[in-house]
């Protein structure tokens, strides 16, 4: 099955750059969608982009004033920006405040401020790019884990709230992803094939999965879903003994 997405369908992608927003932005554009582009450098694409920090809200009132100014009838968001700062103990507080930031308060920020726009289309999505960590505990990264388990349940609470309006809120999980934030443990052989073996189907996603599955998610081919968790992790969160 193809998803092709109308015209009319306006999408705004976050940290639409590179790895997963990038594939995921390029997934709809090529669906038919309209898409704006947002990151923190050149997004690289002959089509719409915004520059800056996701968690300006001057950045993202401009989004909205852009956005207003186009025609659509389907409107979908996806919070994919987000960092990850790891280090040992004791965590640096800066590195806490920086990564609640743009992880949890960021993805707040943009869905408040596009509520009145999600309540004026006939199709609304909300899709919040979450993590393995949003399930399971890892080391030395307090704050990712933290902002991303926030964000799981921040999406739970839109699915509920705005329901009623017909706007639809899910969370996509990417596992292990080869990404330009993955780079290093996947370059290291040991690390990569570790987290190889822990997975259901012996290897790493690839971007491409991940945009798949959001691109699901902003059609009518998932209409009826909203509210839940999907873990692009190749069997990671279902695997137990790991011989």
């Amino acid at each position: 099955m193809s998803i092709k997405l109308n015209s009319d369908f306006l999408a705004v992608v976050t940290g639409a750059s590179r790895g997963n927003g990038k594939a995921i932005a390029t997934a709809f554009e090529t669906a038919g969608a309209i898409v704006v582009r947002v990151d923190i450098q050149e997004c690289n694409s002959k089509n719409v982009c915004f520059i800056g920090d996701v968690s300006d809200q001057k950045l993202i009132d401009s989004v909205k004033k852009y956005c207003l100014k186009q025609k659509f009838k389907s409107f979908v968001l996806v919070n994919n920006a987000g960092i990850t700062s790891p280090h040992s103990f004791p965590y640096p507080r800066d590195f806490w405040d920086k990564t609640i930031s743009i992880n949890l308060t960021a993805p707040f920020m943009w869905i408040e401020t596009f509520i009145p726009l999600f309540k004026n289309v006939d199709e609304g999505s909300i899709i919040n790019i979450t993590s393995l960590a949003a399930e399971r505990a890892f080391p030395d990264n307090p704050s990712y884990i933290a902002s991303k388990g926030g964000l799981k349940m921040l999406t739970k609470y839109y699915a509920k709230s705005l329901g009623q309006y017909g706007i639809r809120a899910n969370n996509v999980g990417p596992g292990y992803i080869v990404t330009d934030m993955t780079t290093k443990s996947y370059s290291d052989k040991l690390t990569r094939e570790r987290r190889e073996k822990h997975t259901l189907l012996g290897r790493w996603g690839d971007t491409k999965d991940v945009a798949g599955v959001c691109l699901f998610l902003a059609s009518n081919e998932s209409k009826y879903l909203t509210g839940q968790d999907l873990y692009i992790d190749g069997g990671w969160t279902t695997n137990g003994l790991v011989e």
